[in-house]
């Protein structure tokens, strides 16, 4: 085979083969402080009904209005984490928020030396809580917590967590418990089961 013509070939193997792992190799692990493990994600285009990609988490109860961040997966195929501790991130290969099945919100508890992060006090909400979903053209998506529930984590139902069958759903993902400095990471993940509520609404 012709060696320039060889060189391109292999170089579209690698890109194809890059696109398919980030699209479909993902771990059943919950991995933060730098992500979440999720179910296999299909392609974004196939999963988004027009609700509108989330701007801001507004959780009223425990003074939470943050920026939304939209996120894929890492290199070894977890949910990234936000990139800093104040903003949270929405996982942009599930449902937006308000479409069929569960839209995933993760978000930092610390930094792991006690600097608080955005859902610090995420394991206080109360059941029946609200929480708002606000897209960058002010529509407004209301959901009220149904449960929580603390994991282990290297036991998350991801399944559960992922869920694209579902009644529309927001899930809010954290860690908890103790840390471990070998793993940097937390041995537990918090999860709040959130319903929704209303449909759309411009917000006010």
């Amino acid at each position: 085979m012709n060696r320039p013509i060889a060189g391109v070939l292999a170089g579209l193997a690698i890109i194809l083969g890059a696109g398919v792992f980030a699209h479909t190799a993902v771990r059943a692990l919950v991995s933060a402080p730098d992500s979440v493990g999720t179910s296999t994600p299909p392609s974004r285009a196939a999963t988004l009904a027009p609700r509108g990609v989330p701007a801001r988490l507004v959780i009223p109860v425990l003074g939470i209005d943050a920026p939304v961040e939209a996120v894929g997966v890492n290199a070894a195929g977890d949910m990234r984490a936000p990139s800093n501790f104040v903003d949270t991130a929405w996982y942009e290969y599930g449902p937006e928020p308000g479409a069929r099945g569960s839209a995933v919100i993760d978000g930092h508890l610390d930094n792991g030396l006690g600097l608080a992060g955005v859902f610090r006090h995420l394991a206080e909400i109360p059941l029946g809580a609200d929480i708002y979903v606000e897209t960058a053209s002010s529509t407004r998506t209301h959901f009220v917590v149904e449960a929580t529930s603390t994991y282990p984590y290297q036991a998350v139902p991801l399944g559960e967590l992922f869920n694209r069958a579902d009644e529309p759903r927001l899930n809010l993902i954290t860690c908890d418990g103790a840390f471990l400095p070998t793993g940097r990471t937390y041995d537990h993940r918090l999860v709040v089961w959130a319903v929704l509520a209303t449909s759309t609404a411009q917000a006010g």
